[in-house]
């Protein structure tokens, strides 16, 4: 656990911070809305993708090379940078927006500069990419490209904070789609901000299940593969084994399954954005009832077939005090019950998953947990210790860690007690104390 930590503190968890942020609901509205370049910001994410690919390799090698090392903080500042600009890009879009001034297009010709500044930073990864030959990087083979997330259920996992309004505008949509046959909903939102939460609670509502002949739950993930999703929806809604292998017997038997019932079919974690794929996955569920639903869930308002009836509801991050709430209902130790030294150690699990560094938890497992058994392994190998100071008790790292920890933070972290009256912080520096 500790080494994972160590490993997943590099840049592979920033780059997926970055990633996350470009396929989040508030870029996507600005593509949407024309305010974004698509092709700038698509050429940005492969950039970031080709050269990520690379980081694990480099990130084993910067130990023995000071060539990779130089390398790695290349592509870190590099992401630093694409996301200030990002965070520039959305911030503007909100002031122009609550100021209710038309809002230009402004990374197109109106404003170069700000699209020199992306294009400069696509060039800079692109390089870094280009010089992995040079450096001896390779892609590290990980055995399978299946995602690591464990394949969601529809059971609800407890308490809901902070989404009235988010239930609400979904109970209208599903009441206003019941005059269509059939109507496809979307719930999009970053990894993590609740989306499967509120599928599952859509789900089990026995008051919006009212009328409903069929429902089933399909977790797709990142492999939106046909024929196997077609099997697994007659699997769900027959609550059984399906023997089929043939595609065309597969689509005749759902098509018979839905045909005059009302269905709710919810398909979690969906990521393929492929029309092919989807006009030919859809094609049985067009005879079923009105009122009948396909819920998507999914990171990218363009997943999902083109249909006329089909709308999409953008979930948004939760206010500090609900995502304490949260935390505090699953953290596997007490309640702090204003307990400084614990509601301290709460805080600082929330980094550890803000900046990415946890393992992915196990079934049924919540990530606060993993954060809660990463403290005490490393407290139980002495990685932290509990010191005593004017009656009040804090964790602090061993020397040791620490210097390690400020080695593998290299040029990006400085703290003023050890600059000197003319020393220059540097222009690599992102994190200060």
């Amino acid at each position: 656990m500790a080494e994972a930590l160590v490993v997943g503190a590099l840049v592979n968890g920033f780059a997926n911070v970055v990633l996350d942020r470009l396929i989040s609901p508030e870029f996507v509205n600005l593509v949407v809305g024309k305010k974004l370049d698509q092709k700038l910001i698509d050429k940005l994410k492969t950039a970031i993708l080709a050269a990520k690919a690379l980081a694990a390799d480099a990130e084993e090698k910067q130990f023995g090379d000071e060539f990779v090392r130089e390398w790695l903080d290349g592509l870190r500042d590099a992401l630093y940078t694409a996301d200030d600009l990002l965070d520039r890009v959305f911030i503007e879009a909100q002031i122009r927006s609550k100021a209710s001034i038309p809002l230009p297009s402004f990374l197109h010709l109106s404003d170069r500069k700000m699209v020199t500044q992306i294009e400069d930073v696509i060039e800079r990864i692109e390089d870094l990419e280009r010089r992995k030959d040079i450096l001896g990087l390779r892609v590290l083979q990980t055995g399978s490209s299946s995602s690591w997330r464990t394949p969601t259920t529809s059971l609800e996992m407890g308490t809901m904070y902070g989404r009235d309004d988010d239930k609400q505008a979904l109970m209208k949509m599903l009441n206003d789609n019941n005059d269509h046959k059939l109507s496809v909903i979307s719930i999009v939102g970053m990894g993590g901000v609740g989306k499967t939460t509120l599928a599952q609670w859509l789900y089990n509502n026995e008051d919006l299940m009212k009328g409903v002949d069929l429902k089933a739950w399909i977790c797709v993930s990142e492999n939106f593969d046909v024929l196997e999703t077609t099997k697994n929806v007659i699997k769900g809604i027959n609550s059984g084994d399906c023997n089929l292998d043939d595609f065309d017997l597969l689509q005749q038997d759902l098509k018979k399954s839905l045909s005059e019932t009302k269905f709710f079919i919810v398909l979690d974690d969906v990521r393929s954005e492929d029309d092919d794929k989807w006009k030919s996955f859809i094609t049985p569920f067009q005879d079923g009832r009105k009122g009948s639903t396909v819920l998507l869930t999914t990171r990218n308002a363009n997943v999902g077939p083109r249909l006329q009836n089909r709308n999409s509801h953008f979930l948004n991050g939760l206010s500090n005090d609900y995502c304490w709430s949260i935390f505090a209902a699953n953290a596997s130790f007490p309640e702090s019950n204003g307990c400084s030294e614990l509601e301290e150690i709460d805080e600082l699990i929330l980094l550890w998953m803000a900046e990415d560094l946890l393992r992915p938890p196990r079934k049924g497992q919540a990530l606060e947990e993993v954060g809660c058994e990463c403290f005490d392994e490393l407290a139980s190998r002495l990685f932290f210790k509990q010191v005593q100071e004017n009656d009040e008790k804090h964790f602090v790292m061993h020397d040791l860690m620490h210097d390690l920890a400020t080695f593998l933070a290299g040029k990006f972290y400085r703290r003023l007690s050890e600059l000197g009256e003319k020393e220059d912080m540097g222009i690599l520096v992102r994190h200060l104390s």
